[in-house]
């Protein structure tokens, strides 16, 4: 278990990714640029070749040649962001009766993430407990329990000390990491729940987190506005990236060497080359922007506290669909407020969103959420509303199994990020939602954004 701080780094922010270069070029000192390009194919198609016998002595349909090549095909266009599964059409309305819920925290959820294969849930809680939870999905029994702790004795307890605000986890299923309020980052085996490293460096609240897909490197984002890279396998810091001018609230990635960001009250939302150390800045939203997910390669979505709902590419600075009422609006004491929206989540690869929202009625003092499920339209210029799910208190995450068949939510009694309401009807709790879908259509190109 070791410590791990990006203040510790005195010489240039790239030193780390620096030295592994070199100690790999060593290492390859006699492979030319072509012999390696060449290396790197045949192990990758032995894998497929390997991974797609094994699915098809299960299966019995296709033979691996023809798997192979429809992997190639996928790859290829999910680095291109034109790979979409067209299944928003085919959700049917969740039976209310078959909505498992999962108690085990005692305060309220801030985060949760689903495991590679779909057998796992990751939760953690302003109880400073973390994980608080594994659980398994099948059974929805708790696997495993880190306890938290009082601040400054992270060391001996194991867990956090503070409110965990944000989770992720390796897309091989490795590592899992968590970041809390007391500006720590911690690295875990996801199997055991054993403690690995502590990353420092932040100067405030780390607020999102998220490996690059097919590797162990790790964002992180927090509230002291800037964006640090990591490499977990290395367990070393690589770089430090600034830009946005308010606390930074939500970030994700997918396979490329960047990530977004979004920029609370700053209104951007940011697009971060890593290799380049550069940024791309786009706006659209009037309120805070509290979530954001990529979709795929080439689009993302985001959420804010003026109710709006935004579709981005990104080539393109503004949004090409914005909803701005998306969960619509209250009347409070004749003052017309939308509904936050705390949380968003979209099935990769496919054109289906889920958008989880928190709502006040101050005139009566009382209190509601919902989960709505949207449909990307074509050439993810329009927003389509498909149906609603009721549920009580703050959706402060939501995450989509990988296959698309349920979803997660997250519920607290407050927000994820305050305390500025409490809602106490509402339940702690980790709702699984299943997805019936009638059938299962698959497009390999979406329609161009541009």
């Amino acid at each position: 278990d070791e410590e791990v701080s990006s203040d510790s780094e005195t010489e240039s922010p790239l030193l780390g990714r620096r030295r592994r270069e070199a100690a790999a070029a060593e290492e390859e000192v006699d492979e030319t640029p072509q012999e390696k390009k060449l290396r790197l194919a045949k192990q990758y198609l032995e894998e497929l070749r390997q991974l797609e016998e094994e699915r098809a002595e299960e299966e019995e349909e296709l033979e691996p040649a023809d798997l192979v090549g429809d992997r190639l095909k996928e790859d290829v266009l999910e680095q291109k962001g034109r790979l979409q599964r067209l299944v928003a059409k085919d959700v049917q309305p969740p039976d209310p009766a078959r909505i498992r819920v999962l108690r085990g925290h005692q305060l309220p959820i801030t985060c949760l993430v689903i495991s590679p294969d779909d057998k796992f849930i990751f939760s953690a809680s302003k109880d400073g407990s973390l994980i608080k939870c594994k659980w398994e999905v099948d059974s929805g029994k708790r696997l495993c329990v880190v306890p938290g702790g009082k601040k400054g004795t992270e060391e001996r307890h194991m867990g956090h000390a503070s409110h965990v605000l944000c989770m992720a986890i390796s897309s091989d299923g490795k590592y899992l990491a968590t970041g809390d309020r007391n500006k720590l980052i911690m690295i875990w085996d996801a199997a055991t729940c054993k403690r690995l490293h502590i990353f420092t460096g932040h100067r405030d609240a780390v607020s999102g987190l998220s490996f690059r897909k097919g590797t162990h490197q790790l964002y992180s984002a927090s509230h002291d506005r800037c964006v640090k890279v990591w490499d977990v396998a290395e367990n070393a810091y690589v770089e430090t990236l600034f830009g946005h001018q308010d606390v930074i609230t939500g970030l994700d990635s997918l396979s490329r060497e960047c990530c977004v960001t979004a920029g609370g009250r700053d209104g951007t939302v940011r697009l971060w080359k890593i290799p380049e150390e550069s940024q791309l800045v786009f706006s659209g939203h009037q309120g805070s922007i509290d979530c954001i997910q990529l979709i795929n390669e080439e689009h993302m979505v985001s959420g804010a506290d003026d109710g709006s709902l935004a579709l981005w590419g990104l080539t393109k600075k503004k949004p090409l669909a914005l909803a701005r009422q998306a969960h619509g609006e209250q009347d409070a004491q004749g003052l017309q407020q939308p509904y936050w929206i705390s949380a968003v989540a979209a099935l990769r690869n496919s054109d289906l969103l889920a958008t989880g929202e928190w709502q006040l009625l101050l005139a009566a003092w009382s209190h509601s959420g919902s989960v709505k499920l949207w449909k990307c339209g074509e050439g993810f210029r329009k927003l389509e509303h498909l149906l609603d799910i009721p549920l009580v208190g703050f959706v402060n995450s939501l995450k989509f199994s990988a296959a698309g068949d349920f979803l997660v939510a997250g519920i607290g009694q407050e927000h994820r990020l305050g305390r500025w309401w409490r809602i106490k009807e509402a339940k702690n709790s980790i709702c699984i939602i299943p997805l019936k879908q009638k059938t299962t259509a698959c497009s390999p190109e979406s329609p161009s954004s541009s």
